[in-house]
């Protein structure tokens, strides 16, 4: 009797109950993913509510015995949080809304005006992405030591307002994709080109502006390292400077400190979440948008 592959084995199973055994194979294995990614977070969130004894035990214990929300009160008494906010959210509004504004208008320019010399320009605009910032770190610490900014938030705000590479790719690639009709039409009504981009592609480019203003707003969140060369004064750091400033300090001998890092931790991912959940519907248009149009 001839040997019978599995391959025609797996043929010969009925339509239904293949379709079925495939999904719940790929099921099975974006949740197997799923946990293993976010168990970290699982960890962080229940450590937060952990006594000092408990984040230590061996073998580790996921659920706490006692929930402590006093954790989430300490730590944010105790790590200056308010103010790490405070002064992210200074550098963040003002660096995003420009930063949205020049790369439109540089964005609309290189996709839908004609002129000499625009498609080299922004290849070399492109080609500034592949520069590491190693390189570019001390140059730019003494040009702006000599400007007076180092101290002050304008390194960390002034340089973005004139637009950023990746976001002006991004938003030429979706440009090139509105159809040229509706600027033609635009412009014999009378539309000026800053009223095309304003009234016709820029809504169209929502869901683009959508990824632009998160990704933007988490780098923004977690940047340590231009914040800690600029930044010399404690009463401007941001959040990611002050945990890290908490982290380093806090003794291991102190164990009743370190959930209080933890509930830190975790309440700063909270604005993270929230701008990602108000916008999540626009987000993942934008995802399949700019990957139908890449």
């Amino acid at each position: 009797m001839p040997a019978v592959s599995g391959e025609a084995r797996f043929d010969a199973i009925p339509g239904r109950l293949r379709t079925l055994a495939t999904a719940v194979g790929v099921h099975s294995l974006a949740v197997t993913l799923s946990l293993v990614f976010a168990l970290p977070l699982i960890w962080l969130v229940s450590t937060s509510f952990k006594t000092g004894q408990e984040a230590f035990r061996i073998p580790p214990v996921l659920i706490p015995e006692r929930i402590l929300l006093s954790n989430y009160l300490k730590g944010l008494t105790f790590i200056p949080i308010g103010r790490a906010f405070a002064n992210t959210m200074i550098i963040a509004i003002p660096r995003i809304l420009g930063s949205l504004i020049a790369c439109s208008l540089v964005a609309y320019g290189f996709s839908c005006l004609e002129w000499d010399g625009r498609d080299t320009l922004f290849f070399l605009c492109v080609s500034t992405m592949v520069i590491p910032y190693a390189v570019v770190m001390i140059p730019l610490y003494i040009f702006y030591s000599h400007l007076g900014w180092v101290g002050t938030f304008l390194p960390l705000i002034v340089p973005y307002l004139f637009g950023e590479p990746y976001y002006i790719f991004l938003l030429r690639q979706f440009f090139l994709g509105v159809p040229s009709e509706l600027r033609e039409a635009a412009r014999i009504d009378g539309f000026s080109e800053f009223m095309i981009l304003w009234k016709i592609v820029l809504p169209l480019a929502k869901p683009v502006l959508a990824i632009a203003m998160v990704f933007q707003f988490w780098w923004i969140w977690g940047d340590y390292m231009e914040p800690l060369i600029y930044l010399d004064n404690p009463a401007l750091y941001t959040i990611a400077l002050v945990l890290h400033n908490f982290g380093v300090n806090w003794k291991g001998a102190d164990l009743e400190r370190y959930p209080w890092f933890m509930a830190a931790v975790t309440a700063t991912t909270v604005p993270v979440l929230v701008l990602f959940f108000l916008v999540q519907r626009t987000f993942v248009e934008g995802i399949a948008v700019t990957g139908l149009k890449g």
